[in-house]
């Protein structure tokens, strides 16, 4: 069971934060290139393995989860945060956003054709990161995609990495350490993006992005 207090603590930091939280992030992908073509992949992979719907878990305010709806998917999103929910829901009127969390998700089990986690991994305490990755792969269809977003830790030997994260405590990993626990989860890395630190960058860490399937 994923901890109670750690999630109760990054709700209310993200509550209080969502409106500036989402004034920031709102054009992010407008100057991340990279961003769109790995969410393109993402959206391609989705539609060839011919899966249904896609769950944006950790949506914050919505703008990734519309910009699935743009890349021509049955996108909606899922967070934890009620004030992250209604934001969104007022941005994005015609698109579903509910609440919930991503260690027990309200959703059946293979009823999606893919799962996108856009750094929001990163608040959950590393012990209790197993739990989420087999709930990914409970709600996945056979053959459907997972695109999991985070920061990189310095090197292989830090699987974990604690860093100052501006609105909730959080954790950079190691992508072939958590590409392993992908594997024994079920989820087979098909392909990953790695994007280095540039120097106008606050935190100088990789940015990484893993395309998994369900086997």
């Amino acid at each position: 069971m994923v901890e109670h207090d750690a999630l109760s603590t990054t709700v209310d930091a993200y509550d209080a934060a969502a409106h500036t939280y989402a004034q920031l992030f709102r054009d992010t992908l407008r100057d991340s290139p990279l961003d769109r073509a790995m969410l393109g992949a993402f959206a391609e992979s989705v539609r060839a393995s011919e899966g249904g719907q896609v769950a944006d878990l950790g949506c914050g305010p919505g703008h990734i989860t519309a910009h699935l709806g743009e890349l021509g998917l049955a996108a909606f999103g899922v967070d934890a945060s009620p004030a992250m929910v209604k934001l969104a829901r007022q941005a994005y009127p015609g698109l579903r956003f509910d609440e919930g969390a991503m260690a027990a998700l309200n959703i059946g089990d293979g009823e999606l054709g893919g799962v996108l986690s856009r750094w929001s991994i990163i608040h959950t305490p590393p012990q209790d990161v197993p739990v989420i990755l087999t709930e990914f792969h409970r709600v996945l269809a056979p053959g459907g995609h997972l695109l999991l977003g985070f920061s990189a830790t310095d090197g292989p030997s830090h699987p974990t990495q604690v860093f100052d994260h501006a609105v909730a405590p959080a954790y950079r990993w190691s992508p072939d350490h958590l590409s392993a626990m992908l594997r024994t989860s079920g989820l087979a890395e098909v392909a990953r993006m790695v994007r280095e630190p540039q120097p106008t960058d606050r935190r100088q860490f990789q940015e990484i992005q893993l395309l998994a399937r369900k086997t």
